[in-house]
């Protein structure tokens, strides 16, 4: 059985990758099929490139664990933020329990964080910011002592 819920995932990811939302209704059990069509509908048309590419996959009995590797361009709008253009990567991880062949349960972790700084639509780090004023400070201080 874990290799055909395996087989289920790839088949999830491929239809995600080809925008193929037909497939959702055989993969996901009825009280979810609609809350998975919005879901792939919202990011293909915020990301219509995206992209997830498996990472990792782990099956052991109704359970499936996968690790992504997804990316796309933001050229349509998500969650009410108008399209940047820029395009992001981040990892996710989503688990999912399996009944007659049919997704009845997931939920993910994703890296949203990376996700928004990616997209311009958060500061960088701040240490990373401190790391650079420090660096061009250091710059100006030896040029100024310099004379120039």
């Amino acid at each position: 059985m874990s290799e055909e819920n395996k087989a289920l995932l790839r088949r999830l990811l491929e239809a995600y990758n080809t925008g193929n939302m037909a497939v959702v209704d055989e993969l996901f059990a009825p009280e979810l099929t609609e809350r998975a069509k919005q879901g792939f509908t919202a990011y293909r048309s915020a990301f219509p490139d995206w992209r997830e590419e498996i990472v990792d996959v782990v099956a052991e009995g109704d359970k499936v664990v996968g690790r992504f590797k997804c990316s796309g361009t933001h050229r349509g709008e998500m969650m009410g933020i108008p399209p940047t253009g820029r395009h992001m990567e981040v990892d996710e991880v989503y688990f999912l329990r399996v009944e007659n062949g049919k997704f009845v349960e997931f939920w993910g972790l994703e890296d949203n964080l990376t996700r928004m700084r990616q997209l311009g639509l958060l500061p960088p780090r701040p240490a990373v910011v401190l790391r650079v004023a420090t660096y061009y400070a250091k710059k100006l201080r030896s040029k100024l002592r310099r004379g120039g």
